[in-house]
């Protein structure tokens, strides 16, 4: 779109948020003959016996089991288990209309991800090409391209600082230069009020809580198919953590897709009136 009035960053979580589950579940666990339950409380025993970050120890073993089963480390490898992640209803469609509902008021919608999953896993799902910006775990690839230590680790607290790169437009996961340069509010590429941060669980509170507090909205999404989970959540709105609570369902007219259209237009009408206050 040419000449867009302002930028909304839609913000999402991947497991439990876009995809039932984790995304290792669907492919790559089966594939190294572990339950989900054992991989993960394996992956979990390690962190708590040597005191150490979870996202790393998960995959330290993720490195393990493949070398171990003879299963490849390449990340086209990695991309093809994205292939098999199943999506939420209605995620596939769910972009070009929300970019289009942006569109018809003159804003530009970007999709981000930022996730404590696989970022090679991501890639290879149906929707990647849908992203600005994938932000999420990864691996280190030696000469022969083959996977050997993490190259980013992303667990619940360091996933704001991504909040802060986009809201500098800053794209690059090695810069602490310009992310930490001090640029007005007003200037920045994606003010945290033109934000919408969607996640769906303990993993995505201090960023739902962030982007909350400086002025943006948060969603807490829950899986449809699990009895009582929208009580559950409910406890995030009281304890004042996000916005709103809402089913994983992205299909056209739900109550997800009703929220999210309602969120720009607040938004739209926010940024008008604060114009029209300056004598814009």
């Amino acid at each position: 779109m040419e000449n867009p009035r302002f930028t909304i960053a839609l913000i999402y979580d991947f497991d439990g948020t876009l995809a039932p589950g984790n995304m290792q579940e669907y492919d790559f666990i089966p594939a190294v003959g572990k339950s989900n339950k054992e991989f993960w409380s394996e992956a979990n025993d390690l962190a708590e016996q040597q005191d150490a970050d979870m996202v790393l120890t998960y995959m330290a073993r993720m490195i393990q089991e493949a070398k171990s089963k003879g299963l490849s480390l390449r990340r086209e490898a990695f991309r093809e288990s994205g292939r098999k992640v199943q999506l939420y209803r209605g995620v596939k469609e769910w972009f070009s209309r929300i970019n289009r509902y942006g569109e018809e008021h003159g804003i530009r919608i970007l999709h981000y991800i930022n996730s404590s999953g696989l970022t090679e896993i991501i890639e290879g799902t149906e929707i990647a090409h849908e992203f600005r910006k994938i932000y999420a775990c990864s691996f280190l690839y030696d000469v022969d391209g083959i996977a050997y230590w993490p190259a980013v680790a992303v667990n619940y607290t360091n996933k704001t600082q991504f909040i802060f790169k986009i809201n500098k437009g800053v794209e690059s996961v090695c810069d602490s230069t310009l992310v930490n340069r001090y640029i007005p509010e007003a200037e920045r590429p994606v003010p945290f009020k033109h934000m919408i941060y969607v996640g769906d669980g303990t993993t995505d509170i201090p960023c739902m809580r962030l982007v909350k507090n400086f002025g943006g909205h948060s969603i807490a999404v829950f899986n449809p198919a699990q009895q009582g989970a929208r009580k559950q959540m409910a406890t995030l709105i009281r304890d004042n953590r996000v916005n709103h609570v809402c089913p994983a369902d992205y299909s056209e007219g739900g109550e997800m897709d009703r929220l999210v259209k309602m969120i720009i237009d607040k938004i739209d009408l926010d940024d008008r009136l604060e114009k029209m206050e300056a004598g814009k």
